[in-house]
Formats: structure tokens, C-alpha cells, sequence
């Protein structure tokens, strides 16, 4: 398995995109407006899309792809989400006020793009991949993933904050071998960070003691214009984990 980083940043501005990670050629892993940056040709063999919440920047190309590529395909886009997720995308986003609802156009038996429920901790396999949502703790219902190709996982964690049920499922994927999680704040805005359930430097360091598996650490989600800071400060409180910042189109084999 193949995953692509489309975006990961908690912004955008200058080259940055918010979160969307391509798995092989087929998978998306949220569809934030990182999806921006794939050609039409490459739009067009997107089957599924995974999404972990329904916040914007995780959800923003979604309409923009069904709607670029949906009458190019012979069959629909699967949105892959927990019910709570699904239901907010059903209400609030493809509602033919913000935008078309696509699970009927152009007709409800041919439709664009159709919606299939998950269940924490229930694994499906999409052409032998194993995909597994994971506890999240968000301001909203969120999950996180566990991607195994049989040889080895990834894990990411989405958007969550302290969450000792995530730590639990991680330690037991004995195959794990990377771990893509998040700290969209630095330290002089932990009480945001907590308010909006998101990790800080130093409440990332507080729950890492938690992993009692070894594994490669990337960041993401880190805010433009405090990137540089973050990163210093999980260095300094995260040495011996020896995290590193996710990268645009950088490319993880598992």
C-alpha cells in the first residue's frame, strides 16, 4: 500500500492545503482541499473516500470531486463515515441549499456518489486492504484510521486531542509502523487547544508515554505561521520519539 499526502495543513495560504491523503490511486483519506491538486485523470479512479469528521477542511473537495468527475464514471464514489459523520454531510452540506444532493443525481438509481456507514473498531477490507476506524476525541464525532496492508499498518489519528481509548486500539496492532497524528496548536495556545479538542506540543507529549508500540511519527495538521515554533517545541518535549513534520506529496509504502 501507497499513501500520498495531498495536504496536511491546518491551513492554507502559500502552497499549504488542509488534509486529504491518497491510498494507492482508488482510496481517499479525507478530502480536504489538498484533493486540489490531482488531475482530472487521477479524480476520475477515486472509488471511496474516508472521512474522519465533517469539519470543512477535512470534507471541502468532496462536492468539487463528485461534481468534476461523477458523470465521467460508470459507477459512484462511496463516502465511507461513522452515521453521525454522515448524517451532518446529509443535513448541512449536500442539501440542495449549500450543495446538490449527488446520491440523486442524476437519478437516485444512478447516482454520483452514494454514502456507506462505519462502525468504530469494525474493520471492512476495500481489494484486500484492511481499514478500521479508531476513537477520536473532537469538538464533533470524529474518527481516526488504521490502514493494514497485511505486512504493516498506518495509523492516523485524525483530528482528536487526550484520548486514552485511541492509545488502547493503537497498542494492539502489532504490525504498526507509522503513526500520522496531529498538534494544531503550539504550546502558548494549549486553552485553545483544549477547548477545541485539538493537541498542543505539550499535551501530544503527555499521551505519547501512552504508545507502548515502536513506530515512525509525522505531524500534521500544524497552523501556517506556526509551524516552525510547533515543531521546535515537540522536539524539545519529544526527542526520543524522533517525530517529523508530514510533508505535501510525500509518499509512505506500507
Amino acid at each position: 500500500m501507497k499513501l500520498r499526502v495531498l495536504g496536511c495543513s491546518g491551513g492554507v495560504g502559500s502552497g499549504a492545503h488542509t488534509t486529504a491523503m491518497l491510498l494507492d490511486d482508488d482510496v481517499l483519506i479525507d478530502a480536504g482541499t489538498g484533493v486540489g491538486n490531482l488531475t482530472i485523470e487521477e479524480m476520475i479512479k477515486i472509488d471511496h473516500v474516508l472521512v474522519t469528521h465533517a469539519h470543512l477542511d477535512h470534507v471541502a473537495f468532496i462536492p468539487f470531486l463528485v461534481d468534476t468527475v461523477g458523470s465521467m464514471r460508470a459507477k459512484p464514489i462511496i463516502i465511507h463515515a461513522i452515521p453521525a459523520t454522515l448524517d451532518i454531510l446529509q443535513k448541512h452540506l449536500f442539501n440542495w441549499y449549500l450543495w446538490p444532493d449527488f446520491t440523486k443525481i442524476p437519478l437516485a438509481t444512478m447516482p454520483y456518489m452514494r454514502y456507506e456507514a462505519l462502525a468504530l473498531d469494525q474493520t471492512i477490507c476495500l481489494n484486500q486492504r484492511r481499514i478500521t476506524p479508531l476513537p477520536a476525541n473532537h469538538t464533533i464525532p470524529a474518527v481516526g484510521y488504521q490502514l493494514d496492508s497485511g505486512q504493516a499498518s498506518l495509523v492516523f489519528t485524525g483530528d482528536t486531542t487526550t484520548n486514552d481509548a485511541l492509545w488502547i486500539a493503537v497498542n494492539k496492532i502489532e504490525n504498526l509502523k507509522y503513526l500520522i497524528i496531529e498538534s494544531a496548536f503550539c504550546n502558548r495556545k494549549r486553552d485553545i487547544a483544549q477547548r477545541s479538542r485539538h493537541y498542543c506540543p505539550s499535551l501530544l507529549a503527555e499521551d505519547l508515554k501512552k504508545l507502548e508500540r515502536t513506530a515512525e511519527i509525522f505531524i500534521t495538521h500544524l497552523k501556517p505561521g506556526e509551524a516552525e515554533i510547533t515543531m521546535q517545541e515537540i522536539n524539545q518535549c519529544m526527542e526520543s520519539y524522533h517525530p517529523r513534520q508530514l510533508e505535501n506529496n510525500q509518499l509512505l509504502e506500507f
